[in-house]
């Protein structure tokens, strides 16, 4: 970049930075900054501004380090690619403003000024997005797992009595994780009645009645008895406004209603002692 013009940047940078706070927060529909705390915000735009003139060395690289910590910060606070653009856009446009009012680019020079900007900025955008998309990516990917492992595991609660509670949306991929975690539990832990709980579950259509249908039948397959519990209203309403047969198996609208019934299935009952 031309000396003069980088000169300019590391000497305004405070004043770059400020300006570049104020126009996000005035112009932007995402209120991310609102959203964060002041210290927060300062460290962020701070950074920002480091990582926007990393590349103003005399490689004129960028930092691969900051670029990193810079981009793990970023997707933790929820910054969005339409944000990291914008925040690029505005920064490159008080640049611009700035030089104009140093009378660094004029009239004469615009189009050369131009140029040496985009040529800063641009390799500066596309490093941002393509490890902001690498590590997102990454994240996604750690977080469905982690959430499958969770919320599709077989928990015994008694001796021949377990318990699977299912939360969130139910679809194919995850049917089918449910199903092979299903038949691995009831009989590694020689459950007699399982009881599936969807109480977190906020909608059951006919595909999520169908998986679940399947789960009973396969746990029947292999000896067991199948109860689907947590039947909200709603969901009893849905069910029979969709003409799902679910008659094969009991149901319950609460976990404790069900539990209560499972141990009657396997020759127990709660007693309460004074």
């Amino acid at each position: 970049m031309n000396e003069v013009m980088r000169n300019n940047i590391f000497d305004n940078i405070e004043t770059i930075t400020t300006r570049w706070v104020e126009k996000m927060k005035t112009n932007s529909d995402e209120r991310f900054l609102d959203l964060m705390p002041a210290p927060v915000v300062a460290t962020m735009s701070r950074e920002f501004t480091e990582l926007m003139t990393s590349n103003l060395s005399d490689k004129e690289q960028v930092d691969k380090e900051r670029l990193d910590e810079f981009t793990k910060k970023i997707i933790h606070f929820g910054w969005s690619i339409k944000f990291i653009n914008r925040a690029i856009d505005t920064f490159s446009s008080i640049v611009y403003e700035l030089f104009f009012e140093n009378e660094i680019l004029t009239d004469k020079n615009l189009r050369k000024g131009v140029n040496t900007i985009a040529s800063w900025i641009n390799p500066l955008r596309e490093s941002i997005i393509e490890e902001y998309a690498v590590k997102w990516e990454r994240t996604d990917s750690l977080q469905k797992i982690a959430l499958q492992e969770l919320s599709a595991s077989l928990i015994p609660v008694f001796e021949k009595i377990s318990v699977m509670p299912l939360v969130g949306t139910i679809d194919t991929e995850r049917a089918k994780l449910i199903m092979e975690n299903l038949l691995e539990g009831v009989v590694k832990q020689r459950a007699e009645v399982v009881l599936l709980d969807i109480t977190g579950v906020p909608v059951v259509d006919t595909m999520v009645a169908h998986h679940i249908i399947q789960a009973a039948d396969a746990v029947r397959l292999v000896g067991a008895k199948c109860m689907l519990v947590g039947i909200r209203p709603e969901i009893a309403q849905t069910i029979v406004t969709l003409g799902i047969n679910l008659t094969d198996f009991s149901t319950t609208s609460t976990l404790r209603r069900g539990m209560q019934e499972a141990l009657q299935m396997t020759g127990r009952t709660i007693v309460e002692e004074e």
